[in-house]
């Protein structure tokens, strides 16, 4: 006969919970984003708000200067856009789409981030009442400055 003992189903309960607890912080990635922006950047704010309603956490850091920013994050010239963010060890620079950036945390590639140079009228943050999208790419980039294709968007 299999006596159990309250202690015994306490310590049961507690060791399950922390399993599911270490596996859970090991699985999910920190959805929160980082943004330094301009203080007068409206499209900014919209690309914000995007993230936002794709269900990320965002914080938002209004700077008057984002060169340091951006340089000490391996962002050049090439790839540089109006903002740039930070999320879970990555570089989000630019109007990058939230589903990108989630399949970036989902794939964990082994690069700095990613990248929406310029500002492509359709990108998230740069929609148009007419609903025009122009085509454009999301790069990945590392700090070397090497670059590719990780999505194209229509």
């Amino acid at each position: 006969m299999i006596r159990r003992t309250p202690f015994g189903l306490l310590a049961l309960a507690l060791l399950f919970l922390f399993t599911l607890s270490a596996c859970a912080s090991k699985q999910a990635p920190d959805t929160t984003v980082v943004v330094y922006k301009t203080p007068t950047c409206g499209c900014c704010g919209k690309w914000v708000e995007h993230l936002q309603k794709a269900g990320f956490t965002v914080t938002v850091h209004d700077m008057n200067d984002l060169s340091y920013i951006k340089s000490n994050n391996g962002v050049d010239g090439r790839i540089a856009s109006c903002h740039t963010a930070l999320v879970d060890g990555y570089v989000i620079e630019g109007h990058v789409p939230a589903e990108q950036i989630r399949r970036l945390l989902t794939e964990r590639p082994d690069v700095t981030g990613l990248a929406v140079p310029g500002m492509p009228i359709g990108s998230p943050g740069m929609e148009v009442e007419s609903g025009r999208v122009d085509p454009y790419d999301v790069l990945a980039f590392d700090r070397t400055g090497q670059t590719s294709v990780f999505a194209h968007v229509e």
